[in-house]
């Protein structure tokens, strides 16, 4: 990424930062799964569980690997290589220790709970542009309800992150409650790319390499699960819930909104709830970040896929710091309008996070 390309003000809408090790949470974990942690010889994996394995060129920008450690451990990385470096208004904290494969979901709850109090204590105190995104448990839907009532409010607190791999879509009925509750905190629900390594990554079964892997999160799972979101009608149901995709591209969603609204047409219903096409439901209730841009070359060709996503209207830039994904971003950029820019850049995540 030029930049000289982002300008100041700007929003980055994903930002990620992870603790080093189990013992950064043990000041935010209750006295019985400090000891659990240790008699278990339990770890977290910052690349977590492989999703970003540290020499693969995906994994971190030449910047950030120069710096040091990646993602940042600390506030002073961010300042240095996010924040200062751009002088962003704002920068959203995305943590995804927790997504990890672990099947206990008693400790889950208590380790989301660490990670949400090292945000708040660690980092939202220490830098008032930064937001973040709560981590909740995705194994007890009570336990992460009970998470959103208990932090939900804070002032810094703009999204429940959640992984776009689930053992069953989010739009399924066994989710409303985690989804209400975000709803109802006026928290924006983020379904960021990867999640339990169990989980198959496409429809037919688990992936063989890690090529498969890395491009089936930001192709069909997010797909599926937009597409999941729509036709089990959770924005019917809850008309303020605002969800966006992140780490999941974008350039694939004009021909999916093109075949969700003809085949909507002749299948109808299946989904009365539906009073509107799904392209205008996703317009309304979705947005997506900017990283990664898979964009072609061609500078023309490179603006017609931004008239055909609306980027206006529903892109939000992110950094993905400190993640590398190529000169897509740089494409997208330079093909957009002033009056896009300036959406993309701030606009839309002003609106969509309510950063005032």
């Amino acid at each position: 990424m030029t930049t000289a390309a982002i300008a100041t003000g700007t929003v980055d809408t994903e930002v990620h930062c992870a603790p080093g090790s189990l013992a950064e949470l043990k000041p935010y974990l209750e006295p019985y799964w400090r000891n659990y942690v240790v008699e278990s010889g339990l770890s977290i994996s910052t690349a977590q569980a492989g999703a970003y394995p540290p020499q693969a060129p995906t994994s971190a920008t030449p910047e950030a690997r120069a710096a040091g450690l990646f993602p940042a451990r600390a506030v002073a990385d961010i300042r240095a290589q996010v924040l200062d470096r751009h002088a962003l208004r704002a920068a959203v904290l995305t943590c995804t220790t927790s997504f990890s494969a672990n099947r206990n979901p008693y400790y889950e709850a208590a380790l989301t709970r660490a990670v949400n109090d090292w945000l708040i204590a660690e980092w939202l105190s220490a830098d008032d542009r930064l937001r973040a995104s709560m981590v909740v448990t995705t194994l007890d839907t009570d336990a992460a309800v009970a998470e959103i009532e208990r932090i939900g409010d804070h002032p810094g607190i703009v999204q429940v992150l959640l992984p776009v791999r689930t053992d069953a879509p989010w739009g399924n009925r066994r989710h409303r409650a985690l989804l209400r509750a975000a709803a109802e905190h006026g928290l924006v629900v983020g379904l960021h790319a990867w999640g339990r390594t169990g989980n198959a990554a496409t429809p037919t079964g688990i992936t063989h390499t890690y090529l498969e892997d890395y491009l089936a999160n930001s192709q069909m799972i997010a797909q599926a699960q937009l597409t999941s979101l729509v036709t089990e009608g959770v924005f019917a149901e809850l008309p303020g819930l605002r969800v966006a995709l992140l780490e999941c591209g974008f350039s694939w969603l004009p021909t999916l909104l093109w075949r969700f609204d003809k085949d909507w047409k002749g299948v109808w219903r299946e989904v009365p709830w539906l009073d509107d096409k799904p392209s205008e439901i996703v317009r309304q209730h979705m947005r997506l970040t900017t990283a990664p841009a898979h964009l072609p070359r061609d500078p023309e060709q490179a603006r017609q896929v931004l008239d055909l996503v609306d980027a206006e209207a529903m892109l939000m830039y992110a950094s993905d710091h400190p993640h590398d994904h190529g000169r897509g971003q740089d494409r997208l950029l330079a093909a957009l309008t002033a009056a896009e820019t300036n959406a993309v850049l701030a606009g839309n995540a002003v609106e969509w996070y309510r950063l005032g």
